[in-house]
């Protein structure tokens, strides 16, 4: 394998087929949650991880630190941050063509990459509040999707090692009044084997699960995608190095929003409409 992802898809040795990818779309639209096994090959999620341990490494020796009192009630929630700038197979991951098509389909053809970060659950840690990732980048009310995660598992995920724990239909919930008042009893584990991809609409409200076993470690990335008009949690002009900036397609480069033009798109639409009569304006009348 070379040093970068295969533009192939993989699943143990086989192409992801566009059923699967269309019915994982289908059941994030219905559902608001999907999962996609083997979007990554054995080989392929060893090789990621890695890289996401090499990453934690250099996050703290630039002075950035992998546990968030913020987030996290202890230390045992590793979080690494900026991994656009760190290693470009990261780069490549947020690019996957299955991740691409399950934001646009969700989201719609105008999308930017909001963020890339990852948790690694060691043994012992213990879960954030309840939330949903919409409602971390806008007001209420949420009526439609702004925003999703697209979440590669790099382990085996379930629930004793801190799988995520989501609360079904809760992005119908435009208001956060509308979500039950004990949700806990009501949510459930996203499970999922190695090398798979869950895809959340940002609206879901969720936590990260508790990693109750003595020594097994869950290792995730997020993807988050929003909707182009929507700023994004980081500033990539300042968050990513020049070097880093140089080396981006044209199309990364477009969707982390580098370019000289920011919130345009819809004012062309408006602008691009059909003028109004010039007769409305003549003063004679």
């Amino acid at each position: 394998m070379s040093s970068r992802l295969h533009s192939q898809l993989h699943a143990d040795g086989r192409d992801v087929s566009t059923a699967a990818v269309e019915a994982a779309l289908a059941a994030l639209l219905a559902d608001g949650v999907a999962v996609l096994p083997g979007v990554l090959d054995a080989d392929e999620a060893v090789k990621v991880r890695r890289a996401l341990l090499s990453a934690a490494a250099e996050s703290e020796r630039r002075g950035v630190p992998t546990f968030m009192p913020v987030l996290d009630p202890n230390a045992a929630n590793v979080r690494v941050f900026n991994l656009l700038d760190i290693d470009a197979l990261f780069r490549d991951l947020i690019m996957h063509p299955v991740a691409l098509r399950l934001a646009r389909g969700l989201l719609g053809p105008h999308i930017a990459i909001s963020n890339f970060t990852a948790n690694i659950a060691l043994p012992g840690s213990r879960s954030m509040s309840l939330h949903s990732d919409q409602a971390l980048v806008a007001p209420e009310p949420w009526l439609a999707p702004w925003s999703m995660n697209i979440i590669w598992c790099l382990d085996d995920v379930y629930f004793e090692n801190g799988a995520t724990l989501y609360l079904p239909g809760s992005q119908r919930c435009a208001l956060r009044d509308e979500l039950p008042r004990t949700p806990l009893g009501q949510m459930r584990a996203f499970e999922a084997p190695r090398g798979s991809i869950l895809a959340m609409d940002g609206r879901v409200w969720h936590t990260s699960g508790a990693n109750v076993t003595k020594d097994v470690e869950r290792a995730l990335l997020f993807g988050y995608y929003s909707v182009d008009f929507l700023r994004p949690q980081v500033n990539h002009n300042v968050q990513l190095s020049e070097a880093t900036k140089a080396s981006l397609s044209p199309e990364l480069f477009g969707l982390l929003g580098l370019g000289a033009d920011a919130n345009t798109r819809v004012a062309g639409e408006v602008l691009g409409a059909a003028p109004l009569d010039p007769a409305l304006f003549d003063a004679s009348r």
